[in-house]
């Protein structure tokens, strides 16, 4: 139920993004940390939700280092996000949709549960799927309306 209630957080989140996609981090179940997608406003590519979140939940445990956390993502991470994720030492990912395209937790890539790692991270896939992927799905129909007409 506790996953239901952060990836809602995080949906609203993903709102504010310039893609759609909204994370949250938690330990002792508290949000500790927010971010969306903000490459384009920040004009750094590392600016996605995850990365966000990451560097704000490090400043508030004051260390790199985040294990028993769990992040809450709507969108599957991708590799860069992955790999941060393993180098953080995340507990728990948790994510709304798929991204077949450039996931990294187990549609495209495998990244997070890569035995070879150091490190590897507990993940749930599927939280709020559909919201999730109608968020997103919305968005890039709103955009194509703008750009095509």
């Amino acid at each position: 139920m506790n996953d239901q209630k952060w990836m809602q957080h995080a949906l609203a989140l993903a709102k504010k993004g310039e893609v759609p996609v909204g994370a949250i981090i938690v330990h002792n179940n508290i949000c500790i940390a927010e971010g969306w997608n903000q490459p384009i406003a920040t004009n750094d590519p590392t600016a996605h939700a995850e990365i966000v979140a990451l560097r704000q939940a490090a400043n508030y445990l004051n260390n790199y280092r985040l294990t028993d956390t769990t992040l809450y993502v709507t969108l599957e991470p991708c590799t860069m996000c992955a790999g941060a994720i393993i180098q953080a030492r995340i507990k728990r990912v948790v994510f709304g949709t798929y991204d077949e395209k450039a996931g990294a937790a187990g549609s495209r890539f495998d990244i997070l549960r890569d035995t070879r790692h150091n490190h590897q991270v507990e993940c749930v896939s599927g939280v709020l799927a559909h919201e999730c992927k109608k968020c997103l799905t919305d968005f890039f129909i709103h955009q194509r309306k703008i750009n095509y007409g």
